[in-house]
């Protein structure tokens, strides 16, 4: 079994790489992979650290609070919410070269991603540190694997910001991403 859900990561050629994900609907109305965000949008509780070359005292590390905002010295209240690290690059930037700082140059990087959550039919239920690239295998690994009942077929996530859970089919990689809801079902006998 686990054979086969190494062979279903794979992409062709066997070749992890080459897999590209899609959302799309097959015909029992499933998607069959969790579409995948080219840039990380940041939210509440991520954890970044910031830098501001040459000026130590303006550097740090920041985590966002449950409006996505984190004060910086000097410049205040930054909402990062919904924005890429490079947006919040280019932010801080800006607001620091409104007489501060002449060409600053300013470094994001999140150190820390949001927690995903895992519920239903897996042996260890709970919430979990999201890790790059996770997959619902990892995170259904992360939650003690699988329990006899498992529907190994499909699995609901709801996505952070939204507030509707749908089901994927797991005859394909399905992405989780920071801040999901992922709850495994029972199968039917």
């Amino acid at each position: 079994m686990l054979s086969m859900a190494l062979a279903g990561c794979m992409g062709a050629g066997g070749n992890p790489a080459a897999y590209q994900p899609t959302a799309t609907a097959s015909p029992a109305g499933l998607n069959s992979a969790a579409p995948v965000s080219q840039s990380y949008r940041l939210g509440s509780g991520d954890k970044l650290r910031v830098i501001v070359f040459g000026e130590q005292d303006l550097s740090g590390e920041f985590e966002l609070d449950a409006n996505g905002d984190f004060s910086l010295p000097l410049v205040g209240q930054i909402n990062a919410g919904g924005k890429t690290a490079r947006d919040v690059e280019q932010a801080i930037g800006a607001r620091l070269s409104q007489g501060y700082l002449k060409n600053p140059s300013v470094s994001v990087e999140i150190l820390n991603y949001r927690p995903f959550y895992i519920h239903g039919e897996v042996k260890s239920a709970g919430e979990y540190p999201y890790s790059n690239g996770l997959t619902l295998q990892a995170a259904v690994a992360k939650a003690g694997g699988y329990t006899y009942r498992a529907d190994m077929s499909t699995v609901y996530i709801r996505r952070a910001n939204e507030s509707a859970e749908m089901a994927y089919n797991l005859d394909r990689p399905v992405n989780v991403l920071p801040g999901d809801t992922v709850r495994v079902g029972e199968r039917f006998f």
